[in-house]
């Protein structure tokens, strides 16, 4: 999973430069390379390379273009729609565990690599539906033509090695830009989000342990996964239609309110004596993971726009991935200091909390910057002048007169 986020920033280049479908295309077929060769690979080291960095760079190509291409078509209801695209990976989670525990030991590791690589396969050839409808999300940066070049008459040759370095340095600039980071409120909402997924992942790698050393006489712990995946995914079909209903910013006080729960659902997992308070526990965690998870993308759109989106969600990811990722090693460690997992999910519940806190002031930060580019524009006579041209405003006039 940190291979999927991590590499995302890049992910977002390959996007805006080939687009939705090479990019998913291309990130497919790697990942099935990636599943096929594990299943060959003979060393744990190899397959680290195999299956940790080949298939997990081939996922992340293949996953955000996935976010990207829905904004391209739908606009109006793009919460429902990613709900219902998001909604179809719960029905893996609560069925291939299963499915993976009983075909693992009559085929082995090897064959199973290699069945799940064919999942892979088809969803590149699935990718080649992806059309964008939208421009690509990259525009000139100052200074530069449109075609990527560097400012001057087309054709023209400057001096020789200055030239083509700077045409280099812009066109890099082009593709690889940190201009989202420009937008006050994306910056809030991304290093938020940053925050709260210190803690997100904590209670899904380390829940089934908890259950073996907290009810040794239980069987059911598969009970857990189903209950997760299945209100996941009623999740993502719920709060994506009711994100639709509101309106702009608004949708991240969603997020605000599934961080907390989702923080207290994870400090309250030590206080169940019994089984069954797990499974309610397990049912909010899945229902507000199914609301963060849907609602991301369109506050992505909302707040740097469509053109922007893919470097927005690319990014985001990005800053995501290594709190996601050192999470539960740093879980596992309080684990073996204190001999259990009581400290480790009292505090993997702070960082869901602190961020669903800082996300709180993302749409008053929004208000507030809206009321002052209100306040900035001066709808004055002085400034319809300045637009005007031979007396549009006032009859008689000249250009020249205008101008004075």
């Amino acid at each position: 999973m940190g291979m999927i986020f991590f590499c995302s920033p890049v992910v977002s280049m390959f996007t805006d430069h080939f687009g939705c479908r090479k990019t998913a295309v291309g990130g497919a077929s790697v990942a099935f390379l990636g599943l096929l060769s594990s299943s060959f690979a003979t060393t744990l080291g190899l397959r680290y390379f195999t299956y940790g960095i080949l298939f997990g760079c081939g996922s992340s190509f293949a996953f955000q273009p996935s976010l990207v291409i829905l904004g391209h078509y739908f606009r109006q209801r793009l919460g429902l729609a990613n709900g219902v695209v998001t909604a179809a990976s719960s029905i893996f989670s609560m069925g291939l565990p299963i499915l993976l525990k009983k075909v693992v030991g009559p085929l082995g590791l090897c064959r199973t690599f290699q069945i799940l690589s064919l999942f892979m396969l088809v969803q590149s050839v699935l990718a080649l539906t992806f059309k964008p409808l939208l421009p690509s999300g990259t525009c000139p940066m100052p200074g530069m033509r449109p075609d990527g070049g560097p400012p001057g008459l087309p054709g023209a040759s400057g001096s020789a090695s200055g030239s083509r370095w700077r045409t280099n340095l812009l066109k890099m600039r082009k593709y690889f830009n940190v201009r989202v980071f420009s937008v006050v409120t994306y910056r809030v909402w991304a290093f938020g989000v940053a925050t709260a997924v210190l803690g997100y992942f904590v209670p899904y790698i380390h829940l089934i342990k908890f259950v073996e050393e907290q009810f040794e006489e239980t069987q059911r712990e598969w009970v857990l996964l189903v209950c997760l995946g299945a209100s996941s995914g009623v999740g993502r079909l719920l709060f994506g239609k009711v994100g639709d209903l509101i309106p702009g910013v608004g949708k991240i006080y969603m997020q605000v309110a599934s961080f907390m729960v989702l923080g207290l659902m994870s400090m309250m997992i030590p206080l169940c004596r019994v089984f069954e308070g797990l499974v309610v526990v397990c049912v909010f965690m899945g229902l507000c993971d199914g609301c963060f998870i849907t609602i991301m993308a369109p506050i992505a759109f909302e707040l740097v726009g469509p053109m922007q989106a893919s470097q927005a969600i690319g990014y985001l990811l990005g800053l995501m991935a290594v709190p996601m990722t050192a999470g539960p090693p740093i879980a596992g460690l309080l684990h073996d200091y204190f001999g259990n997992y009581h400290v480790a999910f009292y505090l993997a519940g702070v960082p869901p909390i602190v961020g669903g806190i800082v996300l709180f002031f993302v749409p008053l930060v929004y208000k507030r910057l809206q009321k002052r580019q209100a306040d900035a524009s001066d709808p004055s006579t002085d400034r319809m002048l300045k637009n005007c041209s031979n007396g549009d405003m006032l009859p008689g006039y000249t250009d020249m007169e205008t101008h004075i």
